[in-house]
């Protein structure tokens, strides 16, 4: 589905097995794996431990939670056994559905962030984004007629979009979409927040060190125990170079136990003509927002990384570096249509242009 992204993911790898070359220690051994049966994306793995069983059974309780909640998050497939997200749709003005704790929890997660930060970012834009995708879709089976969906229909599904109207019943673990044609998109927070629950049951089941790239959204566990280094290294991309190009790097953050998540034009689209059409949809606009080329977002939560680099992707820059600033332990960086870059004050103190190191 991103297949900037996952060549992203297989530099990332590349960077950091060769940074740590020659650096395991007599306790901790480095050891890495991946998959690619969940959330549509190259789930990669490295984590260090005492012994290669250690880290297997680590990647199998990752992995499978990744499983798990792949199919709770789907919007597309249904599941023996399962109501998932994909089922509350279904059931769109016609009953609520029991659910599992980790989809309440998850839509009461975005339901709050939503209101934190002024509405932007909805995961009830289901029936908008879900014109977008299909229009998307069209457009790159058959470039020759991509085209952009008619005002009229988007702003007739915008109707749709109601965030109110998903009442959650916490005691009775049911959720329920007041309207029918009503939906729920959540791939701006899922992945994210499915990390972030994946990344606190490797920790209780005793991971210490690692880092775990979901497509890209990447979580740091711990530090790197190479004896070495203090901190990891996360390269950020130049969504304005090739990947393949030997300064594709735009900067470089050092972080430990925290989330890096980007969003950018340059990660889902089609074209119409020679005008490339992206797919982080402006619920003022209807149409692609035109604020950034991308935006990365530090937090220490993988869940509110990835709603975050929506929410400030959809804003213009006054009001999304408030946002930042007004969010503790929020970080940001800002890579303008122009090529020109910006940085939240507390992101310098750990970005490779500032003068930051894996060291303290």
């Amino acid at each position: 589905m991103k297949k900037i992204t996952i060549v992203f993911i297989t530099i990332f790898m590349l960077i950091s097995q060769i940074g740590c070359q020659g650096t395991d220690q007599v306790d901790y051994a480095k050891y890495s794996d991946s998959f690619f049966d969940t959330f549509d994306t190259l789930m990669v793995v490295v984590a260090y431990t005492e012994t290669e069983e250690e880290f297997r059974n680590y990647f199998k309780l990752i992995q499978e939670g990744f499983q798990r909640y792949h199919k709770l998050y789907d919007i597309y497939n249904n599941y023996d056994g399962v109501n998932n997200i994909k089922t509350i749709n279904d059931n769109a003005g016609i009953k609520p559905v029991r659910v599992d704790k980790e989809i309440i929890d998850l839509i009461l997660f975005a339901k709050d962030w939503n209101r934190k930060t002024g509405g932007n970012t909805n995961i009830a834009f289901g029936p908008v984004l879900k014109i977008w995708h299909d229009y998307r879709q069209e457009g790159i089976d058959d470039p020759e007629n991509a085209k952009y969906p008619p005002m009229e229909k988007l702003t007739e599904a915008f109707k749709l979009t109601d965030i109110d109207k998903v009442v959650v019943n916490v005691e009775d673990s049911t959720v329920f979409l007041q309207e029918k044609g009503m939906s729920l998109d959540v791939g701006a927070v899922a992945k994210g927040y499915a990390t972030e629950l994946v990344v606190q049951e490797a920790q209780k089941a005793g991971l210490k060190s690692g880092i775990i790239s979901a497509g890209g959204n990447v979580r740091t566990i711990g530090k790197p125990m190479d004896n070495i280094r203090e901190r990891w290294v996360v390269a950020i991309q130049d969504p304005n170079k090739s990947i393949f190009s030997e300064d594709k790097d735009l900067d470089a953050v050092f972080v430990n136990d925290a989330s890096i998540v980007t969003s950018g034009d340059y990660q889902r689209y089609y074209f119409v003509g020679d005008e490339l059409v992206h797919h982080l949809i402006d619920p003022k606009t209807l149409m692609p927002a035109n604020y950034y080329k991308a935006v990365t977002i530090v937090a220490p939560d993988a869940g509110v990384a990835d709603f975050l680099s929506t929410v400030v992707f959809l804003e213009p820059h006054e009001k999304s570096s408030q946002i930042i600033k007004d969010l503790e332990g929020v970080e940001a960086v800002w890579v303008m249509p122009d090529g020109s870059v910006k940085v939240s004050e507390g992101m310098k103190k750990i970005l490779k242009s500032y003068g930051a190191t894996n060291q303290k």
